[in-house]
C-alpha cells in the first residue's frame, strides 16, 4: 500500500496517576519547575487510568488516521500483554501494524504520567530494542519523533534512506533523548527536514539560547535546515517561520478548562503536518493545529480527544473572528 504518513517513533503504555498532597514550585536558578510530595510516607492519589498505544508518534498516527490519511506506524514493542495491547489500539484506529516489530523477550516501554492539577511529570523509560529500518517503500511524508538513547546509528539508517528518496517529506519533532543528543549529531535529519516543531523551552535548550527572542530562535533552527519552523509556546500560541515570514498562531479558545495537557504539543504538530498532506498551505494548517490541542486537553491521555476532519471543521466554522495567523514582520 502507498501510504500518506508514516509515524517513526517508539510506542508506550502511560499509566496516569492523578495526585492529590502535592505542590509545584518554580526553581529560578534552574529555570525549571518542580513538583514536591513527601517522603517516606503513604500518599492519598485520586485516580489511575492506563492508556496504552501512546507516544509522540503513535499520537501523530492516530491523528492522521482520524483526518483521513492512509497511516502506518514504524516501532517496536515488546512480547508481553501490554504489546497486545498496543496492537488492538492501532488496529481499532486503522493504522497499518506491518511495521511494528515485536520482541518477544522484551517489555513494552511503560511510563509513569504523574497528573497534578491541568499538568503533569513523565516518569520514562525507553527500553534497548535493536532499531532497524524496515522496507516502507516512499510514504509522501514522514514524521519522526521520540526514540530511545540507544537509537543515534538508527537515525543514521533514517538520514540515509530519506537521502535515497528526495521526494518524500519530512516532520521532525524530536523527544527527549533527540534533544540530548545536540543537532550537530542530527545534521543531516535537520537538513532534510520540511517541518520542525519543538517547545519554546526545547528551542532553547537545542540551541543552547534560553530566553532569547522569538525570532532568533526561529532564524537559528531555521538556518539547521528545516524549511518551515514552529515554536509553540503553550496556551500562549504558537510562532511559525516560512520562507522569510513569521508568523503568530494564538491558540484556540477552551470549551472548558483543560483537565490536563498530555499530548497537547503532539496533536498541534501532528495536525499541522496532516493538513499539509491533506493538501491545505500553511496558513491553513495554522488554524487546524490548535484546534486538535484544545480538544485532546479536554480529556485524559494523548489520544482521546483528537478529532476527526469533520469535527475539526465544525471547530473551524465557529471560530472567533480573530482566529487568523498574524504576521509579525
Amino acid at each position: 500500500m502507498k501510504y500518506d504518513f508514516i509515524a517513526i517513533g517508539d510506542m508506550m503504555v502511560d499509566a496516569f496517576v492523578r495526585l492529590k498532597d502535592a505542590s509545584v514550585s518554580f526553581d529560578s536558578l534552574k529555570d525549571e519547575w518542580k513538583i514536591s510530595m513527601p517522603f517516606k510516607d503513604k500518599i492519598p492519589y485520586e485516580e489511575m487510568y492506563v492508556i496504552p498505544a501512546v507516544g509522540n508518534s503513535p499520537n501523530a498516527a492516530v491523528c492522521a488516521a482520524r483526518l483521513g490519511l492512509k497511516t502506518a506506524l514504524v516501532s517496536d514493542i515488546g512480547g508481553d500483554h501490554w504489546g497486545k495491547e498496543c496492537l488492538e489500539v492501532l488496529r481499532t484506529e486503522k493504522i497499518s501494524k506491518d511495521f511494528i516489530r515485536i520482541h518477544k523477550e522484551k517489555k513494552t516501554n511503560y511510563h509513569y504520567v504523574l497528573w497534578y492539577e491541568d499538568d503533569r511529570t513523565i516518569l520514562i523509560k525507553h527500553e534497548k530494542f535493536e532499531y532497524a529500518l524496515p522496507k516502507i517503500d516512499s510514504p509522501k511524508w514522514i514524521y519522526l519523533s521520540s526514540l530511545g538513547e540507544d537509537s543515534l546509528g538508527y537515525h543514521k539508517q533514517i538520514e540515509e534512506y530519506l537521502l535515497k528518496n528526495p521526494e518524500i517529506k519530512l516532520a521532525f519533532q524530536p523527544g527527549t533523548f533527540q534533544i540530548k543528543f545536540g543537532y550537530e549529531k542530527l545534521a543531516g535529519i535537520y537538513k532534510r527536514t520540511e517541518i520542525f516543531f519543538c517547545n519554546r523551552e526545547e528551542a532553547g535548550h537545542i540551541l543552547g539560547k534560553n530566553n532569547e527572542d522569538i525570532r532568533e530562535l526561529l532564524h537559528s533552527i531555521n538556518a539547521l535546515g528545516p524549511k518551515i519552523v514552529v515554536i509553540t509556546d503553550g496556551p500562549a500560541g504558537a510562532y511559525i517561520y516560512e520562507t522569510g515570514q513569521i508568523y503568530f498562531m494564538r491558540s484556540y479558545p477552551d470549551i472548558k478548562p483543560p483537565l490536563e495537557r498530555t499530548g497537547a504539543g503532539d496533536a498541534f504538530s501532528a495536525t499541522f503536518t496532516s493538513a499539509l498532506a491533506l493538501g491545505t498551505n500553511v496558513l491553513e494548517a495554522m488554524k487546524w493545529a490548535p484546534i486538535n490541542s484544545m480538544s485532546v486537553v479536554q480529556k485524559i491521555g494523548a489520544r482521546a480527544g483528537l478529532l476527526r476532519r469533520e469535527e475539526l471543521e465544525r471547530y473551524l466554522k465557529i471560530a472567533p473572528s480573530d482566529y487568523l495567523p498574524k504576521l509579525l514582520n
